[in-house]
Formats: structure tokens, sequence, C-alpha cells
């Protein structure tokens, strides 16, 4: 274990997604007490609730993961919503800590953030190349926003924050709701449903053509750790496999891994989006880091999780 210069760790939007996976990682990876929030102890979009959140727990550094977030269904359908919550959730916490002086803030955004044109495999160097895919921009943008807000704090204040830019992240305690879900537990939770019914076929959107760089939460949660220890820098690290996947690929997959035995049917009615997103791992790499899980057996961890929460009631659906 690191020897660590904070001793209380603040995660927000502990009890989310990746959250679930980040708490544990950290407290491995520095020893530190890391204490995790949620919306029903400080709302961040009330006035007050960031400071107040910092008075109270009073940490050294901060790993701020609280946001709005979803798939294209959701982001097509609440575009202001997204926006808006964003927007106030980061700019109220990231103001906050500067003030309370926390030593150090570490974020997430989205590798939607990215340019809807950028040439794969996506370089850091072209976040302001262009516009994000519109169905998710609002979200996108919002998120996008903490780069500048980092490197303006650093260069005003000499405020130490970090800002991290995972692929298509997947694993367990995922969201499974179908208008907030994102491909991969989209997929898993239509071929178990499918299995059960005994359904001769699922039907999945658009052509299946379009290739994605999935990430295995729990690589990402480790290497948060490590980032917080090691890495002082505004320059924004993609965190991903690097590894192209097609979603016709990642379907069969997801059918083979569920035992589901039917068919599957593309709707090419819907659109694909965005063909081709592959992120750039040459920086991650060159500070000596890799995300190592396969999807193969992310996928199986993910399923499995899947159907015993499924069991117990646990799963958001």
């Amino acid at each position: 274990m690191a020897v660590t210069p904070f001793k209380r760790i603040l995660v927000t939007g502990a009890t989310g997604f990746l959250g679930r996976h980040v708490v544990p990682a950290l407290y491995r990876a520095t020893g530190a007490q890391v204490i995790g929030v949620h919306r029903r102890d400080y709302d961040l979009l009330k006035p007050g609730a960031a400071e107040a959140m910092l008075a109270d727990i009073r940490p050294d550094a901060v790993v701020h993961l609280a946001a709005k977030v979803g798939g294209i269904v959701a982001n097509r359908k609440y575009p202001a919503d997204f926006f808006y919550q964003n927007i106030v959730i980061n700019t109220h916490t990231f103001q906050a800590c500067y003030r309370r002086g926390v030593k150090k803030f570490l974020t997430f955004i989205g590798g939607c953030s990215y340019p809807r044109k950028a040439s794969s495999p996506i370089r850091e160097a072209q976040m302001w190349e262009g516009y994000p895919q519109e169905e998710s921009a609002p979200y996108s943008v919002a998120k996008k926003l903490m780069l500048v807000q980092s490197e303006a704090y650093r260069r005003q204040h000499g405020f130490n924050s970090v800002v991290l830019i995972p692929g298509n992240v997947y694993g367990e305690y995922d969201n499974f709701n179908l208008e907030y879900a994102h491909v991969i537990p989209a997929l898993i939770r239509r071929f178990v449903e499918a299995r059960e019914r005994g359904a001769d076929s699922v039907t999945c959107l658009g052509s299946g053509r379009p290739t994605r760089d999935f990430v295995y939460a729990g690589d990402v949660a480790e290497l948060t750790g490590w980032f917080l220890l090691n890495y002082d820098s505004s320059d924004p690290v993609n965190i991903s496999t690097g590894t192209r996947t097609s979603i016709r690929e990642l379907a069969e997959t997801i059918r083979s891994l569920t035992r589901y035995p039917g068919r599957i049917v593309w709707d090419t009615s819907a659109p694909d989006g965005q063909m081709d997103k592959i992120f750039c791992v040459e920086r991650l790499h060159s500070l000596g880091l890799e995300c190592s899980t396969t999807l193969e057996e992310g996928l199986r961890r993910t399923i499995t999780w899947f159907e015993r929460a499924r069991r117990e009631g646990t799963v958001r659906l």
C-alpha cells in the first residue's frame, strides 16, 4: 500500500455505478479513510450543499463522481436536465473544494465529450477540435467544461485537480433500466429476459457495425487511486483498453455468455450514431498503466452479478 498524503478522501456519487467500485479501490490503494456520500446526504444541486458537505466531512481529497447520467434514450428525452444538473453539480462542487482548501480534486468526464468527427484512436489533444455527438451534447458539453475549470483554477489559484476520461465503462452495479442504460447493460437485460421468456429473437437497434472501446469498471476504479496519489496535472488522460469491438460482436458475445439460444435481429431503421470510437491509450501506457480485464471476462462478471442481483431485487431496472 502506498504512503498517502491524504487522511480523509471524500467520494461524491459513492453509491452510483462507478462509485461502488471506486470506494473500496481507493481504500486499498491509499489506506485512508474513504467517506462516500449520496444525493440523499447532500443534494449538490442546492446552493450551499457542497460547502456544507465539505464543512461536515473535512476531506483532504475529493473524488467527484456525482452526476446525472444515462443512455442515449434518456439523453434525447431530457437534454435540458442533463445539461443543467451537471453544470450546477460540477461548478458548485469544484468551487467549494477550492475555497475549503481541499488538497486534490479528481473527477471523470465521458468519452462522449470528444468531437463527433474525432478520428480514432482518439487522442486527448482532439478534445476541442469539434462539437460532440448531438444526441448527448448537452450532457457531454457540461462535463467537458470540467477541463476548462481544472486548467483555469490551476493557473489562477494553483488548485490541484485531475480529469480522467474513461472509455465505455461497464460492470457490476450498472443501471439496467432500459431508458437510462448504456449498450452493455441494455443488451444483457434483453438477452436474459428473452431467454427466460423463451423468445425466438432479440431485436437490437442499428446495423451492429459501429465499433466501441469498452473498459471494465473495476480497472477504472483501481487506477483512480494511482492518479490521486501520483498524477498532478490538468492534462486529461484516457482510461480504456484501446481495443475495437463492433456492436454486432458485442451482442454475439453477450448472447453466448447469457446462454440465449435465439436469433439476433438488427433494426437498421434505428440510427447507428458515431461509427468508430476508439480511445488512444498511449498517454496511459506511458505512465506504466493499463486496463487489463478482457471484455469477455468483464462481461462474464457483469452477467453473473446481474442475474444474482435480479433474483435478490437489488438491481436498478
